[in-house]
């Protein structure tokens, strides 16, 4: 069995993640749902779909494209016991887009082989427009993040990779391994 196999095997179920869809437009309409059923939000309720099949406690936001917004939103789930967080949105080229800098300065080590996964498995969707999408992941302070993109085709693709890495991750971030 290889080391990654043995970690994975000893990674526990059942983390508590932090979940937050960044959409101003959906933000202006719903306000502060809890809930992604309430804000016809798909990647949202894709992401907690599948984190909530693999046992999963999930926690959802939702917030706007706003830089302060977003890092106030993420102190709070630093301060939560939460052991993941992930976002949903605002990780493109428009100047509205500001998931990235507002998260990626916060970040002690970065996991660039999950941007560059997802690029890469992007490519077979939407060919060299895979380009476009920053998502990134890395660790802040014991903590694995993920910043993906906020179509609903993107999220599956970022949840399946996360969702097949989580605990071996989490495990990793938090030092626990």
């Amino acid at each position: 069995m290889s080391t990654s196999d043995e970690h994975r095997k000893h990674a526990r179920h059942g983390y508590t993640i932090e979940v937050a869809t960044i959409s101003s437009s959906r933000y202006q309409k719903h306000g502060n749902a809890r809930y992604p059923e309430d804000t016809d939000d798909t990647s949202g309720a894709i992401i907690i779909d599948a984190l909530q099949k693999g046992g999963h406690t999930v926690r959802y936001t939702l917030l706007p494209d706003d830089l302060d917004m977003i890092q106030h939103w993420f102190a709070k789930a630093m301060d939560s016991n939460a052991d993941a967080i992930i976002t949903t949105g605002g990780t493109g080229l428009t100047p509205g887009d500001v998931t990235i800098e507002a998260i990626r300065p916060l970040i002690g080590k970065e996991m660039p082989g999950f941007g560059e996964i997802f690029r890469t498995k992007s490519m077979d969707e939407i060919g060299y427009a895979a380009m476009l999408t920053r998502a990134i992941a890395g660790v802040v302070c014991g903590r694995a993040v993920f910043c993906m993109p906020g179509s609903s085709n993107a999220v599956k693709l970022g949840v399946e990779i996360i969702a097949s890495e989580i605990g071996h991750v989490i495990e990793h971030a938090s030092g626990r391994v």
